[in-house]
């Protein structure tokens, strides 16, 4: 069996064998990928929303208008979220299509000095002169993996892989879901109640979308969480105070 699995492994392709290997990494990979976007997109849409709530509430003391405003602003912040992801990724991978584009322009209208180009790189890394000749003028023989050297070397790696759509629906509902957090006891409740509620629910959601973020950094979930809440609170006070100073009839 275990004989078979080795035979199996040396038979596999490369980037097929190395895909596997990068898989189980997944340490490096999670700051890109769609889940992180949701969980940031949670946490704008939350704090912005919590500042309106907070700021209408101070400014009529728990009307039916914090509810209008709090969904206008749910709404609009998704919408924003949305089209700013898809506008994002799509612009990330037209530049990485061009840069890929530019290099093979490169490759075939000046291959010596590409190839030049190429082993000072590796020079620049501790190989020696003639290693780094040999690899470049071996790497040379495919187009297609002297590309992606150079795309490596020269660009710092680009990838062409990406998903606007995917992007924009995680970044929109996530947003909306963290901005309506601030608006549910609105719906069932108004005045102090509708308030102190709101703050409630808000601050919670703040922690446990601090520590999500945890994921993706080095932080600990509950320093995370804390820094998250904390923040709620500045933004939520600043605004209810603002909200009492200009405070309305309602």
């Amino acid at each position: 069996m275990k004989s078979g699995g080795a035979g199996e492994a040396m038979g596999e392709r490369p980037e097929g064998r190395l895909g596997r290997i990068l898989a189980r990494e997944t340490w490096h990979r999670t700051g890109s990928s769609w889940i992180s976007g949701a969980v940031y997109g949670a946490n704008d849409g939350l704090a912005a929303v919590f500042g309106i709530v907070a700021g209408v509430s101070g400014a009529t003391g728990g009307s039916s208008f914090v509810l209008t405003a709090g969904l206008a602003g749910a709404i609009a912040s998704a919408l924003s979220m949305a089209t700013g992801a898809y506008l994002a990724e799509r612009s990330t991978l037209e530049v990485a299509a061009a840069n890929v584009e530019g290099e093979r322009r490169e490759l075939r209208e000046n291959p010596e000095e590409e190839k030049e180009e190429l082993s000072l790189f590796y020079q620049l890394k501790g190989l020696g002169r003639a290693e780094a000749d040999a690899l470049a003028e071996k790497l040379s023989g495919d187009p297609e993996g002297m590309l992606r050297a150079m795309a490596s070397e020269e660009l710092g790696g680009v990838t062409t892989e990406g998903n606007p759509v995917q992007a924009a629906i995680a970044a929109g509902v996530s947003t909306g879901a963290g901005a309506l957090l601030p608006v549910l006891p609105f719906f069932f409740l108004s005045g102090g109640p509708a308030v102190v509620w709101a703050a409630v629910i808000s601050l919670v959601a703040h922690f446990i979308v601090g520590a999500a973020k945890s994921l993706f950094t080095l932080r600990s979930w509950w320093a995370s969480g804390m820094e998250m809440t904390v923040a709620g609170i500045i933004v939520g006070g600043a605004t209810y105070l603002l909200g009492l100073l200009f405070k309305v009839s309602a």
